[in-house]
């Protein structure tokens, strides 16, 4: 077991009627707000509403960046560090999912510094402060809201990077499952499969701590009992609930510690196929991870077959991964990407994922790919 520093400043509010206080709680961080929207699901569902009313009641000028989508890319970042910059923000309000909480995470540091937002991801420029940032999450997913890790991609480049700062833990974060009440069927099942993921990740991650296994086992349980429940139940508060706090803990940093580090390549593999055609992240990883585990199932059989028997009470390797492919079929979440109208038999179309998978180099990092591997991955995953 690896020695390990137990850290997370994020105060977390979570239930129905939370934000009944984020007027008082943010407008001591100022009273100027960059509120930061995606494409509008959050005024279909009531969110905005609510929470505009309660900054406003509390005194707070608010200017609003909205348009952040599913796939989040580093031209919004630069448009909204401007808007912050351009009237003096205070604070930054992320009202959305992943993609809206990942984005602010990054505009928060790009508001104070005067070059542009893709430098910071990249390490070309090390930040040393950051616009405090206050989340609403409305999409049970990515575990954004209690990390210091975003994900933003810059489409002209074909890549699709990963970062992670201290800086960007969000002051607070608002987690009221009414608000993801109204998210649809497919997001829906896509977030289910990202905790899951994100669980899977850790659990192929470098080193032995048993006692944080015990945890993600627990966590994708909750995900395999209550998911398929929900989907049946899209107004089920308790339900949403559930799940919401499923994914907050799959990526708040509980599982893994004890570990040198999760593995990502998934996550990596993924990301090629969200950067060339804008695959929803949670569909990825359900495409990706069944491939993943084939490619693996000779190279570290006795960890699969161990998660099998913990999840499933699966007899060997193959049944693991049969009842993994299962549970996502059963979630409506795509296993191949033909499901999804990607045809590898175009020569064209598979050579052009291979150089993005290339370029991006994606790898995990306790087992990792090569560039033969990445055509296996592709023959799997058609």
């Amino acid at each position: 077991m690896e020695n390990f520093v137990m850290y997370n400043p994020v105060k977390l509010h979570f239930g129905e009627g939370v934000t009944d206080k984020i007027g008082t709680i943010t407008s001591e961080y100022g009273k100027k707000a960059l509120l930061v929207l995606g494409k509008g699901s959050a005024k279909s569902s009531g969110a905005y509403d609510q929470v505009f009313s309660m900054l406003k009641k509390a005194g707070m000028e608010i200017f609003e960046y909205s348009g952040i989508k599913s796939n989040p890319v580093i031209e919004d970042v630069n448009k909204a560090a401007q808007l912050g910059k351009d009237n003096n923000i205070n604070v930054i309000v992320a009202l959305g999912g992943g993609s809206v909480i990942d984005s602010s995470k990054i505009i928060s540091l790009a508001m104070k510094y005067d070059g542009p937002a893709w430098d910071i991801v990249t390490g070309k420029h090390n930040p040393t402060d950051a616009t405090p940032l206050i989340a609403v999450l409305t999409l049970a997913a990515t575990g954004t809201e209690m990390n210091p890790v975003a994900v933003i991609q810059d489409t002209c480049q074909q890549k699709k990077i990963g970062y992670g700062n201290k800086l960007m833990y969000p002051q607070h974060s608002f987690l009221d499952p009414t608000f993801t009440l109204s998210v649809p069927r497919n997001y829906t099942a896509y977030g289910v499969v990202d905790l899951i993921a994100h669980s899977l990740e850790l659990w192929f991650g470098e080193g032995d701590a048993s006692l944080s296994d015990r945890i993600i086992v627990s966590i994708i349980k909750e995900a395999m009992k209550h998911g398929p429940d929900l989907l049946e139940n899209l107004e089920d508060y308790d339900l949403r609930a559930r799940i919401m706090y499923a994914a907050t803990l799959a990526l708040n940093g509980l599982t893994g510690f004890g570990k040198k580090s999760g593995d990502w390549g998934v996550h990596e593999v993924g990301h090629c196929l969200s950067v060339v055609h804008d695959v929803p992240h949670g569909a990825s990883l359900s495409i990706v991870y069944p491939a993943w585990l084939k490619l693996m199932k000779s190279r570290i059989p006795e960890r699969i077959q161990e998660l099998g028997t913990s999840l499933f009470e699966a007899n060997n390797v193959d049944d693991t991964i049969y009842k993994l492919e299962y549970l996502f079929k059963v979630l409506g979440s795509p296993l191949k990407l033909s499901e999804i109208d990607i045809d590898l038999s175009d020569a064209a179309v598979k050579e052009k994922l291979l150089k993005v998978m290339i370029l991006n180099k994606a790898s995990g990092q306790a087992q990792k790919l090569s560039e033969d591997d990445y055509v296996k991955l592709l023959d799997l995953m058609a």
